[in-house]
Formats: C-alpha cells, structure tokens, sequence
C-alpha cells in the first residue's frame, strides 16, 4: 500500500454488518444527545468505491482512471482512491492544495478546468503540475505567459444536448476551430499533448462517445500535420453512479473499447484517460436527516369529508437540510429524493399525502413531494441512498455550518483486497485475478473479476 489511507480513517465492520445496521446506531446516539440538535449526517462505504474500481479495471482495461475532485472533496473518498493509484482532475487552486496535502503527486493531477484565473496557472507552475486543458486563444495565451511550460489538452466540444447536465455551451472548441488553435499552440511555442472532450453527465446514448472518439482522431491528425506530438485522449466523464441506470455502465464500456479498437488501436502509442465522479462516490453514500418540524394542511375537497369521515390533508415535514445544500440535485439534476424510513412501518398504519421541505424561508425550498408516508414525528430520521455524488461540502448555510458528518465504514474484506492490490504498474493485460465481493454488507451477489490494474504513476 502507499499509505494514504490507514485503519483509523474508517469504522473497520465485518461481513453481514450492513450500513443500514450502522445508520441506526448512529441515529439512535444522535437522537439520544442531551444537546436537542440532531443534525444530518452521512456514512460511506468506501468498500463500495473500491468495488466501483474494480468493476472499471474490468470494463475498460485500457483506460486510466482519474477522479474528477469536485464531485466529492471528502477526505476519505480521496485517501481510498489514491491508494488505488487513480490520478485526479482539479478544476481550482483549492482542490490542487487539497490533493496534494493528503500525498498526491503533481505527475498525477491534471488541471481540467479550460477556464483558470491567472493566479491558479501560476500556483499549477510553482508546484509542477505540468497537464492543463484550454479551448480558445485568450485561455492559451494566458497559460503562455503564465506557464510556458505546461502540456496541453485541446477540449473539444460535443453534442451533450440529451445528458442530464450539458457542458458545452460553455466548455470545448468547435471542430472548424481546432486548426486554429494548434496553430497559435505551435507559434507560441506551447506543446498540446492530446484532446479531451465531456459527453455530459449522465449521457442516455452510449454511441455519443464513439462519435466523439472518432472526432478526437480527427484532431490528433491536425496536431501530428502540425508537429505537435499528441499522445493522450481523455474520454471525460458522464458515467453513471448508480445501478438501474438508463443506460448500464458496462454498456458504455463496450461501445468505448470498439471506438478504441477502431481509431486509437492498442500499441498506437496513445494513453486514454477518463475523469469519473458520480461513477466512484453516487452509491457509496447514504445521508440521515432528522425532522425538525411538522405541520398539517387541510385540503380543501368538497366532498371527501362526508365519504371518509375526515376532512382530508396533508402533511408537511420540515428538515434540517435543503435544495440550497445537500438535496442541490433537486436544483439540478432535477430529481425527486425518495426517502427509507429508519423505523419500517406496519402494514396497518395508514399512508398521508406527505412532503418534505428544507429550511431556507422561502417556497422554493421543496425537497420532495407527492409522497405517501405514514404519521412521522419531530426528531424521526428519513434515509436516503445514492447520496455521494455533489452532496459533500455542501451542507445547507441554514444550520450554521457548512459540511456535514461523514462517518467512513469499509469491511475487512474490501480492506484485505485494498492492501493487496499491486503497486502502481502495467500488468500483463490478460492477468487475471479473483477477489471476493466488496461492501460493508450491501447485497453483492457477483463475484468480480479483475483485470489488468493500470494506474498513472505519471502523466508524461
């Protein structure tokens, strides 16, 4: 092992042990504190971001993995990663500083974001990080005068209008741009290196990354026509995070090894990169959130009254976090959180037309609604799963701070495979391996199979 993660970093918890398990010794600690304030926490299986890697070494053995930082800044997430040898993609000065505290070489850290502030170039050239991305004249000419000898990633724009979260609007060149660009790259003097695009978050059509594969060799004809020697392709993001998703990520990974296969064949000298985030860190977290307060709405239904007997309501639940914090990706992502209840209902109990709200003072707050949910009542803790992507460091500014709890748990097995996993270095790409199925009790029921571990030990 490399040392970035040791045993004091998480709660070690043996096989059969659920997170569930964990959440309700937590929440009952929490409810029982003399203190009256019961505030939202998280537990992460970091198992289960060891198992998420794996499963990537299998899928697409020639792809390098690097963690995409702003997703999750949570130390744990970035010991565990680093010690299974991913690079990492920073978008800013503070998640450069943050990686490099815990360790992380600058050989392993690209700085992704084509748009940086003149002081974060400088900070990227005074510690050594080498690999910096751009998509216009004005970008490069800032990274000219302000680390002449950084290697550069031309990104290029894509189609991303069917993902969940498109990119491009902001982000990539135009294809007809390209020319241009690698030009004034060798004018100036500045070495492009290689191209990378992002199909979006969550992109619904697996073959959008062969088309932009395809478009990538286009471009690393133009810089080879202009002297430039490209040798790196970075597919970006867009995997997804959870199970059931639209579209399955070993889907995904096919269309990627045959678009490979096709326009950068193996031994054509090309290292591929992904920058990943919500692949890693969605499932792996699960968020406890108490409720603070509880009020019901009378629903005016003429009628109703007399065949049931009660007029009938609803029931708005208050918590301690909202759309402005953790639950953000009601904002964005446009989704509809669905809470677990920690304590499982009896048949009997009648269901209420129910919704939860954050606790900002205003009446865009809605955390979810439409809900079915029996009586609950203040100081009650709703469970809610995939909660790792874009959640962290984002704790509502309503309760006063600003992150929340995050209590780590890995099982002993995902901890052995974790220790004897090889140091960073290429294996033979038909190498082999068995290991047990990881999580901190989570059903696991397929048996991984690992393939060649390839890990940057550097980018140039």
């Amino acid at each position: 092992m490399a040392g970035y993660l040791s045993e004091t970093d998480f709660v070690m918890v043996e096989e059969g042990f659920s997170t569930r398990d964990l959440l309700e010794e937590l929440t009952m600690g929490a409810s029982q504190a003399t203190t009256g304030e019961a505030t939202a926490f998280f537990v992460a299986d970091l198992g289960a971001v060891v198992r998420r890697h794996f499963c990537f070494l299998k899928c697409l053995p020639r792809v390098r993995p690097f963690y995409a930082v702003k997703c999750n800044s949570s130390l744990g997430v970035l010991k565990v990663l680093a010690e299974l040898g991913l690079g990492f993609s920073c978008a800013n000065k503070a998640e450069m500083e943050l990686v490099q505290r815990i360790g992380v070489p600058a050989s392993k850290i690209i700085f992704a974001n084509p748009c940086k502030q003149i002081a974060q170039i400088k900070y990227a050239a005074k510690y050594g990080i080498q690999l910096l991305s751009f998509d216009n004249e004005m970008e490069l000419a800032k990274v000219v005068k302000n680390h002449p000898s950084a290697k550069m990633l031309l990104c290029i724009a894509t189609d991303d209008s069917h993902s969940q979260s498109g990119l491009s609007l902001k982000f990539g060149a135009l294809l007809d741009s390209c020319r241009h660009l690698l030009q004034n790259a060798k004018k100036s003097h500045v070495e492009v290196v290689g191209v990378s695009f992002h199909v979006g978050s969550c992109c619904p059509d697996p073959e959008a990354y062969a088309q932009f594969i395809a478009d990538a060799r286009i471009v690393f004809e133009m810089g080879a026509e202009l002297g430039h020697r490209m040798h790196i392709l970075d597919l970006g993001g867009g995997f997804p995070g959870v199970e059931g998703a639209k579209v399955r990520f070993e889907e995904i990974a096919s269309v990627i090894n045959s678009a490979l296969d096709l326009y950068f064949p193996e031994g054509c000298g090309v290292d591929i990169f992904a920058k990943l985030g919500r692949y890693y860190v969605t499932s792996a977290f699960t968020l406890a959130v108490s409720i603070i307060a509880k009020k019901e709405v009378l629903l005016d239904q003429p009628g109703r009254e007399e065949e049931t007997g009660s007029a009938p309501k609803t029931i708005v639940y208050q918590l301690d976090e909202g759309i402005y914090g953790i639950f953000n990706s009601v904002l964005f992502d446009n989704t509809c959180p669905t809470p677990v209840l920690q304590k499982k209902p009896s048949t009997e109990q009648p269901l209420y037309s129910s919704s939860l709200w954050g606790p900002a003072a205003d009446g865009c707050d809605c955390v979810a609604e439409g809900l079915w949910l029996p009586q609950l009542h203040i100081g009650d803790w709703l469970v809610f799963e995939n909660m790792g992507a874009y959640t962290v460091g984002m704790g509502s500014l309503f309760r006063g701070i600003q992150t929340c709890r995050i209590t780590y748990a890995m099982s002993r097995v995902a901890w052995k495979a974790l220790q004897e996993q090889p140091l960073p270095a290429e294996q033979d790409e038909d190498a082999e391996g068995m290991c047990k199925p990881l999580s901190c009790g989570w059903e696991i029921t397929d048996t991984l199979c690992v393939g060649p571990v390839f890990t940057p030990a550097s980018i140039m």
